[in-house]
């Protein structure tokens, strides 16, 4: 039975311990109270003892609640985030006494392959929820003794940052006159992490060889494929809470070395931005920049997509930069733009199966989000031209949905238009897409009606951030 004693102590009978004695305290550290038996063993919370911290039933709490919360489907036990707590009722005894002996062994992550924007596929590792939660409680103990090392300019998976301060930080630094820009690009980062040199690393902070033993194993556990294993050497699998972490880790190597070279640069995970300020300064970074990389840190840079230009159109976390008298501002990146269109296209397909209040809702969702990421950019005409498009769209839709010619005379009626038009649009034989930008849609199912009908426009939703 386990049960809390002093401020995160477990009583775990059978267990191995470390002994302590009572000269060995460290005094005024905070501990962490074991009980086997009638042997009280009091373990400091030091960077020697960082399993205990990770099992420490505050940490593991706090982890069961964060795995509950992001839901996710299941690995390849097929348990879900609701069915954790009662397996850990019964059998959390025996989960921390397995970590703690070294006997415990992660379960292989399930392959599950996502569409990237390009058209490719990008493979995700699932991880059981049992190993989430381990890594979750990993994860938590691991980044407040990292966060203070990594570097200022690193953005990606880090408490309190995001894409938007990326973004602010490479516009500040290419308006300072850094106008050329090597666009890094690590070929399939995720997937060729050298473990070794992973480790090597992990070992220089991690003094609790048992907490890198199970990182290890995590790193080793193998991959379920289409029911085939196959066996992870390299890589660690996006899809689990320890994977960003241990790419930030990993990744930091490569910013100290641009930090100690006196470069200006932008990380996000692993889209990077070195900037310069001539176009034969960025050609030398890049080629330094891959040997580094390929020779120290055993990663690949895809010496194709890796790019020197200038930073006008230079795609960056969806962003593009324009020069608007003088001065460098954000906009949307064209392949942005046409991906945004395709979305809505779907949302307004006229032979989508959708009715008026899920088509709304569906629009509102989408729209909320993509202009909550999208709103630093100077984009007005943009969303003036799009919500126009997009009207003609609802309109044809609406259109569609009214089917027959009684039921289009009789809406076009209501909606004011004199008898005779109606009739005569009725039973009109255009197309629908034609219809749509035609006087009669426009006078029958005008902005105004639109709007109130629930039908949302993406430069409403922009005024929400900068009201006029």
């Amino acid at each position: 039975m386990l049960e809390r004693m002093h401020k995160t102590g477990t009583e775990v009978s059978g267990c191995p311990q470390r002994a302590k004695t009572e000269s060995e305290r460290y005094v005024g550290a905070q501990t962490c109270i074991w009980m086997v038996e009638d042997n009280v063993v009091e373990v400091p919370f030091d960077r020697e003892h960082l399993l205990e911290v990770i099992l420490s039933p505050e940490n593991l709490n706090k982890a069961y609640k964060t795995v509950f919360r992001n839901k996710g489907c299941g690995g390849i036990d097929r348990m879900s985030c609701d069915e954790l707590l009662p397996w850990l009722l019964t059998n959390r005894k025996s989960l921390i006494c397995s970590v703690l002996d070294g006997s415990y062994r992660p379960n292989p992550v399930l392959r599950v392959e996502i569409p990237k924007d390009n058209g490719k596929m990008r493979q995700l590792g699932i991880p059981t929820v049992v190993d989430r939660l381990i890594q979750q409680a990993i994860n938590q103990v691991l980044t407040p003794i990292y966060e203070p090392q990594f570097s200022q300019n690193s953005f990606g998976f880090r408490p309190r940052r995001g894409c938007h301060d990326a973004l602010r930080r490479a516009k500040d630094i290419v308006n300072s006159g850094y106008k050329y820009v090597v666009d890094l690009d690590l070929e399939r980062f995720f997937d060729t992490v050298c473990h070794s040199r992973l480790i090597e690393i992990l070992s220089r902070t991690i003094k609790d060889g048992r907490v890198v033993s199970l990182i290890h194993k995590y790193l080793r556990s193998g991959i379920l494929n289409h029911g085939m294993f196959e066996a992870s050497n390299e890589g660690t699998p996006q899809g689990g809470p320890l994977s960003p972490l241990l790419s930030n880790i990993m990744l930091n190597e490569l910013d100290k070395e641009l930090t100690r070279r006196g470069h200006l640069f932008v990380r996000y995970a692993d889209d990077s931005m070195i900037f310069c300020r001539s176009k034969s300064a960025a050609k030398q970074t890049k080629e330094s920049i891959t040997r580094f990389i390929e020779g120290k840190l055993h990663l690949r840079v895809n010496k194709e997509k890796t790019t020197v230009s200038y930073v006008k159109g230079v795609k960056y976390l969806g962003y593009s930069f324009y020069n608007s008298k003088g001065k460098f501002e954000l906009c949307v990146h064209p392949k942005s733009k046409v991906t945004m269109k395709l979305r809505l296209k779907g949302l307004t397909g006229r032979s989508n199966g959708m009715g008026y209040e899920r088509r709304k809702q569906k629009l509102k969702e989408y729209i909320r989000g993509w202009i909550g990421y999208y709103h630093l950019a100077n984009m007005k005409r943009l969303l003036l031209e799009t919500d126009e498009w997009l009207r003609r769209r609802i309109r044809m839709c609406i259109w569609k949905s009214w089917k027959n010619p009684k039921t289009r005379i009789s809406n076009l009626i209501r909606c004011g238009i004199p008898k005779r038009k109606a009739y005569e649009w009725g039973y009109t034989r255009l197309g629908y897409w034609r219809i749509a930008d035609s006087w009669i849609t426009h006078s029958s199912m005008t902005n105004e009606r639109l709007k109130i009908a629930g039908y949302p426009t993406l430069y409403d939703e922009y005024l929400k951030w900068y009201p006029k």
